[in-house]
């Protein structure tokens, strides 16, 4: 038992990231589902950059990255990275630094998901277009989010 405890206390902070992160991850998938179900008979296609782009999938994307971004924010702060002051001169330099490096993720998740449904990659989990696309950049995005929470937002 003691072993379990010392291991748990060594891996607080990846333990409690991992927990969280599978949180936020349930928040975006779950609300990108919401938002597709919602606008599924919008459908409309637009181009970006020469690529043919669901309307549908691409606005679904964009509202479900606000929904995990400001979950993930109150989260990895206050259970992950343990940083509890709402003082302003703690708040506005982290919110500012999580909301840069998730904006450099969310813009890659926000692209990737579309155009990889436009590259065919348009298989659906439970009825949902566009969600194998998500759940591989979800993947990618997680492990990049960890990464710059780490060294560069909430460091002690």
């Amino acid at each position: 038992m003691s072993g379990i405890i010392s291991f748990i206390k060594k891996y607080q902070e990846i333990i409690a990231y991992l927990f969280w992160g599978g949180m936020t991850t349930i928040v975006s998938w779950g609300s990108y589902s919401i938002f597709a179900l919602l606008f599924c008979k919008q459908e409309r296609v637009i181009n970006i950059l020469g690529f043919e782009m669901s309307m549908v999938v691409l606005l679904s994307n964009v509202l479900s990255w606000i929904c995990a971004f400001l979950f993930a924010f109150v989260t990895n702060k206050l259970w992950v990275f343990q940083s509890k002051s709402w003082k302003a001169e703690v708040f506005f330099p982290e919110f500012g630094k999580f909301f840069s490096a998730r904006a450099f993720t969310g813009i890659l998740e926000i692209l990737a998901v579309p155009l990889l449904v436009s590259f065919g990659m348009s298989q659906t989990i439970f009825g949902i277009e566009g969600m194998a696309a998500k759940v591989l950049v979800s993947i990618l995005v997680v492990l990049l989010n960890y990464v710059f929470s780490k060294l560069f937002i909430f460091k002690k």
